[in-house]
């Protein structure tokens, strides 16, 4: 009984011990949260501090949302069929289309606030990472309501099945217009889709044949829009029901089994999962690993949950070398700030403009493949916006944001161009943010253990060029970190 007392405090310190090494710690759920959502604060670090790596990552995946938690404006989910439209006289055409222009301000505005607000910024950076990669675009589409719609369709299936997802995406009114499928008919099919749903969507390139875009671009014919009601339906008339072959297979291929022809394929499964390894491990992915982890998302089912459960349980994940290799774009750096820092707000527009004066107007991407991102996000323009975005929202002073990126029409002399009222109005408008850096600062203690805290939370690396920790904790030392190059990274 005395050997068992006298070794009772070594058991209880051992079982201390295992319960203190449960936890990740600071560092490594600072890590996960910043890889998976927007710049966390300092409480939210410490909770997720005390799980273990599976208990956080397992929590991140739960709070996954299949709905957005705002609603948008009442204006922007109204369709307009065409027919009602080329009755208008001319100027109320134009002012239909000024309508709408305002509607799509409306939904980005609608967008970046929910951004700012969910309780689950996985759900969103999830939404986001498709957006970019089954790309539309307002500028092509025209009509705000349809691409609402396949945000939320993006959202709904955002960590579902994959191919449930492609087979919603190809029937999605916004992707009919945006790729020109709406408008494919046996007679003259339209290849676009065909195309870009195996080179950008679900297999890259070398995993086709010219010949499957035809064929595949054949089995797609049928399937448009109703212009009455804006709804993807499929059209048997317009339809080409004949044989075709696709990946070496014959068959009387329509929209659904030329769909799953392309998810049957090896490469979809390593296609999607080298995407998500980028988005969330680090720019260069490691083969072996993508094909271990395609092998078990095929065995899946191409679940994408299980997928990116294992992806950011991986020893990669957590490898310090991949820490602060990815570069926050344009939207992360802006919703993440303002997340962290929690100043007033009167609206979005003004960080919509600030996106996309960095290169990054949500529901606008350059071209059907989307941002390109990593390291083309950072270049002498963008730099420069980066920068002075948060110098003014931090500082709160009046200085311009470079100009919009547009043709002008002909000046006379003295008068502003549009790109300069834009650049003045948004230089305006980001004054108004006023982050209390003071305030924010009182959440840490004023000492190096407090100075160190605030590194951790705010950077995936140390800063560089900054003074000993014996300086003071005010808002002059806080900007620096906030522009120091690590606060770009994630």
């Amino acid at each position: 009984m005395q050997a068992v007392l006298r070794t009772l405090p070594l058991l209880l310190g051992l079982h201390a011990g295992v319960l203190l090494a449960k936890g990740m710690g600071e560092d490594e759920a600072r890590h996960l949260l910043n890889r998976t959502g927007f710049s966390p604060d300092y409480r939210a670090i410490q909770q997720y501090a005390l799980l273990s790596r599976e208990e956080g990552v397992d929590r991140l995946l739960s709070s996954v949302q299949t709905r957005p938690e705002t609603e948008p404006p009442a204006e922007i989910v109204q369709y307009t069929p065409p027919s009602a439209i080329k009755s208008l006289s001319e100027d109320a055409k134009r002012d239909f289309r000024r309508t709408l222009r305002q509607q799509g301000a409306q939904l980005q505005d609608w967008w970046l606030g929910e951004m700012l607000t969910t309780r689950s910024p996985l759900t969103e950076r999830l939404t986001l990472l498709w957006h970019n990669h089954f790309t539309s675009s307002l500028d092509k589409v025209k009509e705000p309501v349809l691409i609402y719609k396949q945000n939320l369709l993006l959202r709904q299936h955002a960590l579902g099945n994959f191919g449930t997802l492609l087979h919603a995406v190809t029937r999605d009114p916004a992707m009919l217009v945006y790729l020109d499928n709406a408008r494919s008919k046996k007679e003259q099919p339209n290849e676009n889709y065909a195309r870009e749903v195996m080179e950008l969507f679900a297999l890259g390139e070398g995993h086709y044949t010219e010949q499957d875009i035809r064929e595949g671009a054949r089995a797609l014919t049928g399937l448009t829009l109703n212009p009455d009601t804006g709804e993807a339906i499929f059209a048997p008339k317009r339809h080409d029901s004949g044989e075709k072959t696709l990946f070496g297979q014959r068959g009387r291929y329509d929209p659904d089994t030329f769909i799953d022809r392309i998810l049957q394929q090896p490469a979809t499964a390593e296609y999607v999962t080298r995407r998500l390894w980028r988005e969330f491990v680090s720019p260069s992915p490691d083969e072996r690993e993508v094909q271990r982890l395609a092998q078990q998302f095929r065995q899946d089912q191409l679940e994408m949950k299980p997928l990116l459960r294992r992806m950011l349980l991986s020893p990669a994940f957590w490898d310090p070398k991949n820490r602060g290799t990815l570069v926050k774009s344009p939207v992360e750096l802006v919703v993440g700030t303002l997340r962290q820092f929690q100043p007033h707000l009167s609206g979005s527009q003004a960080l919509v403009r600030a996106a996309g004066g960095m290169g990054q107007e949500l529901f606008n991407p350059p071209n059907v493949k989307g941002w390109p991102g990593g390291n083309d996000w950072i270049n002498t323009a963008t730099l420069q916006a980066r920068r002075q975005f948060l110098d003014q929202v931090f500082r709160g002073r009046d200085l311009p944001m470079p100009a919009p990126q547009m043709a002008d029409a002909p000046m006379s002399k003295g008068e502003m161009s549009k790109g300069e009222r834009q650049t003045q109005v948004l230089t305006r408008a980001l004054s108004r943010i006023d982050i209390n850096g003071q305030q924010w600062l009182r959440q840490f203690p004023d000492s190096p253990t407090g100075r160190q805290q605030v590194q951790l939370t705010l950077l995936p690396l140390p800063a560089s060029g900054m003074k000993d920790n014996t300086e003071p904790m005010n808002e002059d030392w806080l900007l620096q970190l906030v522009l120091s190059p690590a606060y770009q990274l994630k």
